[in-house]
């Protein structure tokens, strides 16, 4: 882990590479609030709602969730009208757009390791014994992200410690 100085962990480093590449940015979680909430809209009957109107709803910085929302309209996840009554819908149903989706929308590809990117560079490669399992556990957080849809984002009420999911439950590695 990488920390900042603050006893805050500033992102992951793993392997080979000295970036921060698995960590969630901001707008990828504004994305995914947006999303969700223009989802829960969309169930009231309402066609569309307005950058402005979703920001209000969560104290996000209106320009910054006009970038995000235009990026996400971009990658064909959400549909844009403009005018009057203009706004922002979402392009498919909420039970077919992937949070995987949308944070690669916002985030671009999710690596949690440089060598497990197409390319691979790293200088410990003709050394590494982690690649493969790395490769693994990247599959794995990218097969969980495409299995939870819009529709599934709720708050979910908290459950004692025995009956929550253990890690090993999350991700197993063969």
């Amino acid at each position: 882990m990488n920390y900042d100085g603050k006893g805050r962990n500033s992102g992951l480093r793993v392997g080979c590479s000295e970036l921060a590449m698995l960590k969630l940015t901001k707008k990828a979680d504004y994305a995914l609030m947006a999303m969700k909430h223009l989802a829960d809209h969309a169930h009231e009957g309402t066609r569309s709602s307005s950058a402005k109107d979703v920001a209000d709803s969560f104290g996000i910085p209106p320009e910054a969730l006009a970038k995000i929302l235009q990026r996400l309209a971009k990658a064909g996840l959400l549909h844009s009208q403009h005018g009057t009554n203009g706004g922002y819908r979402l392009a498919r149903a909420a039970h077919t757009i992937s949070a995987f989706e949308v944070i690669q929308a916002i985030d671009g590809p999710l690596f949690i390791t440089s060598c497990v990117t197409v390319r691979g560079e790293c200088g410990q490669s003709n050394r590494c014994n982690i690649r493969e399992p790395l490769r693994k556990v990247n599959d794995s957080i990218e097969a969980v992200l495409k299995r939870i849809k819009i529709s599934h984002m709720r708050e979910e009420p908290e459950v004692d410690a025995s009956a929550a999911i253990k890690p090993a439950e999350l991700v197993t590695i063969v």
